[in-house]
């Protein structure tokens, strides 16, 4: 794999792009020391970027539960980003948007750091093999537990709550699993380093509150194909004894797209029907054009304030 500085091709970087090599953040940057980043990861199909408006409406967001503001509009970064697709001639990519707080200040207090807002894309594989796809990925419980609500900003896409992610797969993958499944602060489930969880049980679908860790856009869109399709959905707190009960588990996300579970610790599952009839739902719904998506204009936060 080519590292990430050192490729061909263009970054948006404020407002403007500049030669990826180039597309750099200086060392005394209060994002870096500080974790005073946001981000987010969008997928483009056909040229296509699914659900674009919710992801960057969280990003905005997301900025505004870390205090400070994005010096771009939802739909000024949305062109942005559908410019830098056509210019680097990319129908189907991954997309990291971010933004941080800069250089101007150093130490614990960055209100005079200034925003920066950066974009890149590019080709983007499956985040499984087509192996894992197919039989399940393996899962090991992780020794990190998602923080609770009151103990950091846990509905925002920070940098900063992603490290215990890496510690967890980390330790997961030098253990031969493929990746890793987080319990809240409670010990209930949670979800995966980067992706949320859903368990089968009973022909139903159950899936952790997400009051400790994001409520995923990939989530939402599940959910509301499954309720399509007739599935009854249930959202909450699941004990990790209750995966003795599971008929299927699998995650999803933007990356992960909807991956089947076939083990967790010293438990075996078999990718289902449901699994099954879900995966080929997202998987269809994301490569049409947004106007003819069943979920074109349907709203995945209802409840939402």
């Amino acid at each position: 794999m080519l590292p990430f500085d050192d490729r061909d091709g263009k970054i948006w970087l404020n407002g403007t792009t500049v030669p990826w090599r180039e597309g750099s953040v200086h060392f005394l940057s209060h994002g870096l020391h500080y974790a005073s980043l946001v981000f987010e990861g969008c997928r483009a199909y056909n040229g296509y970027i699914f659900r674009m408006r919710e992801h960057y409406e969280r990003l905005h967001k997301s900025a505004q539960i870390l205090d400070f503001e994005i010096p771009y509009s939802v739909e000024a970064l949305e062109k942005a980003t559908l410019d830098l697709l056509q210019s680097e001639g990319l129908k189907d990519a991954y997309v990291r948007p971010a933004a941080w707080r800069g250089s101007g200040q150093m130490g614990v207090s960055g209100q005079k750091a200034g925003i920066s807002v950066a974009i890149a894309c590019w080709e983007w594989p499956s985040y499984f093999s087509p192996e894992d796809l197919a039989r399940g990925i393996r899962l090991k419980t992780s020794a990190w537990r998602r923080p609770a609500p009151d103990t950091a900003p846990v509905q925002s896409k920070a940098a900063g709550l992603y490290m215990i992610c890496t510690l967890s797969k980390h330790q997961a993958e030098a253990d031969g699993y493929d990746d890793s499944l987080m319990l809240d602060w409670r010990g209930f489930l949670a979800e995966a380093t980067g992706a949320n969880l859903f368990l089968v049980i009973d022909g139903k679908l159950h899936t952790p509150i997400a009051d400790c860790f994001l409520d995923g856009i990939t989530r939402r869109t599940v959910i509301a194909l499954a309720r399509q399709r007739g599935i009854e959905v249930i959202e909450r707190r699941i004990t990790p004894e209750e995966l003795t009960n599971a008929e299927e588990v699998f995650i999803c996300g933007t990356a992960a797209e909807v991956t089947p579970v076939r083990q967790i610790d010293d438990l075996s599952f078999t990718p289902g029907e449901v699994t099954k009839t879900l995966a080929t739902a997202y998987a269809e719904e994301v490569r049409l054009p947004p106007e003819d998506q069943t979920l074109f204009g349907h709203n995945l936060y209802p409840n939402a304030a």
